[in-house]
């Protein structure tokens, strides 16, 4: 599946830097390809869309972090199978100013299952929402990088 297919809009992030009351960050990615293509990559053996826990959520850099101009691979890949389930391109520091504020909403929240939410439409169309309190990031290298990723306490990896 091309990373083309894919637009991501970020909401409710604005707050972590202002100082503000804090909002569950929320990511919204939206499908322009074959509606089928991302349908079946979404389900499991049953044929039902995948729940949440069977998702992992990662950042590859393509670039160094110090560089404000480094671009970045997010993906979704099946927990169970390690397949991915899509993949799009976006800017690094976005990525990792909406990790910020999940990290910022689980604390002064204590919310642990959903730090985060994941909207996932087809041409416009709802198709699945996801609650995430795990965001993985990795270097260019693809090494963990333990400090800028989403790790709920008391998860080993």
């Amino acid at each position: 599946m091309r990373r083309d297919y894919f637009e991501l809009d970020v909401r409710d992030v604005d707050w972590y830097e202002d100082d503000r009351s804090p909002r569950q960050p929320t990511v919204s990615i939206d499908f322009y390809g074959p509606p089928e293509d991302l349908r079946e990559r979404f389900s499991g053996p049953d044929g039902e869309v995948l729940d949440a826990e069977d998702l992992d959520v990662s950042l590859r850099l393509q670039g160094p972090l110090t560089d404000p101009e480094t671009r970045g691979v997010v993906s979704v890949t099946d927990r169970l199978t390690g397949d991915y389930v899509l993949e799009l391109n976006a800017d690094a520091v976005d990525v990792l100013q909406f990790i910020g504020a999940a990290r910022e909403y689980g604390r002064s929240t204590d919310e642990a299952d959903g730090r985060y939410r994941v909207d996932v439409a087809i041409e416009d169309e709802h198709f699945a929402t996801f609650e995430k309190s795990m965001f993985l990031v990795y270097d260019v290298d693809g090494s963990l990088l333990r400090g800028r990723s989403l790790i709920p306490s008391g998860v080993e990896l």
